[in-house]
């Protein structure tokens, strides 16, 4: 499998005139490697060559990691912590003997730190922005990845479901949140969650990315939990949104509905051959023509996979055409400063004829507490 993905990047990278691409600790040496590695003072970066075989430059401490765990030839050089990555990346640098290298960077990942040791390395090196090629690369998952997100999302659902149960009045959002984090944890996350929970109730429901707070529950409150699971590095990011101990104000049911519907209306666009803009229009349509338009303000949706934001993005102005296996949220959402506000995500595949939700929570408004 590393193998193919390997491949299928030499392609890219031939098609892009690059004689490689660099990729520091995180989720695209993961992909290409499935090792992984932290960000830290200490840098590790792999570089892959349009052609040859892939060289990687670390800390002396995961030279073993590295020796017993990559899975196809490879080059290695590591260095101590008193002598310094310098004379490691000059290693690597003579290894790859590029005559004038032009290479791809992670442009929105890689440090000032990675830069300057590279452009130390390599003899007047062109660095060129690769987060495009990269996220081509992964912009589509095979059943091996899915499997790890449906892992994530049953997670994720547990936790909450294990949850709402423990949830009364008078309890703060931290309160909630704790609750919830320590169950996915329980449910068997990864012990990196994907971000902290947003737990936002009454007028903080508005806020779509609110912080959580020590704001107490309140009957009628709407409360929207935005919460995240990973297994094997693959996350999960859900919304749902209740009422605590009553039914909310009567405006707040009629945009509850509005919500809801857009959420299957994104769902139902999000087929193989559809763009990201339609998939957008179609939940904003329904909001819109609801007399919301101007309190949905954001995208319907983003990428998914090793990372919690990823390719693509599902807004108003985004041509791309879905691929069958492209995974991303639908997430509409309306916010009523002062009042309250309502958002529905679910983790969506793209297919034919329709998308498909990888989550399964009911979607109807619940009342919880008491």
């Amino acid at each position: 499998m590393y193998l193919q993905r390997l491949q299928r990047l030499k392609a890219l990278l031939a098609a892009q005139k690059l004689d490689g691409v660099a990729a520091i600790a995180g989720p695209n040496l993961f992909y290409l490697t499935g090792l992984s590695f932290h960000l830290s003072e200490r840098p590790t970066l792999g570089f892959f060559p349009a052609s040859g075989d892939p060289v990687f430059v670390a800390g002396r401490l995961e030279e073993s990691k590295l020796r017993d765990g990559l899975p196809y030839a490879a080059r290695t050089f590591t260095y101590t912590d008193a002598d310094g990555p310098a004379a490691a990346f000059r290693a690597a640098a003579q290894a790859l003997r590029p005559a004038h290298l032009r290479l791809g960077v992670e442009a929105r990942r890689m440090r000032v730190l990675e830069l300057r040791l590279i452009e130390e390395s390599f003899l007047r090196p062109d660095l060129v922005e690769a987060d495009g090629v990269l996220a081509r690369l992964r912009l589509t998952k095979d059943e091996f990845e899915l499997q790890k997100m449906r892992a994530a999302v049953a997670i994720a659902e547990h936790a909450l479901t294990e949850t709402l149960p423990l949830i009364k009045t008078g309890m703060t959002e931290r309160e909630v949140a704790t609750e919830l984090m320590l169950q996915t944890l329980r449910a068997g996350s990864d012990s990196e969650l994907p971000f902290a929970p947003i737990v936002a109730s009454g007028p903080n429901s508005a806020l779509p990315h609110a912080t959580v707070t020590d704001r107490v529950l309140q009957p009628g409150d709407l409360l929207t939990i935005d919460w995240g699971a990973a297994r094997n590095h693959y996350v999960a990011d859900l919304t749902r949104t209740f009422a605590v101990a009553q039914a909310p104000p009567a405006e707040l049911q009629t945009i509850y509905e509005l919500v809801k519907g857009a959420n299957a209306a994104g769902v139902d666009a999000a087929r193989t051959g559809a763009t990201c803009a339609s998939v957008d229009a179609a939940a904003r349509r329904l909001i819109s023509d609801g007399g919301y338009g101007d309190y949905f303000i954001h995208r319907v949706g983003h990428g998914l996979g090793l990372e919690g934001h990823e390719d693509p993005s599902l807004h108003g102005n985004n041509l791309t055409v879905l691929e069958t296996g492209m995974t991303f949220t639908i997430e509409p959402g309306i916010y009523l400063p002062g009042k309250g506000g309502v958002r529905i995500e679910d983790d969506v595949v793209a297919r034919e004829p329709g998308g498909e939700s990888l989550s399964t929570l009911p979607r109807d408004l619940q009342v919880i507490g008491n």
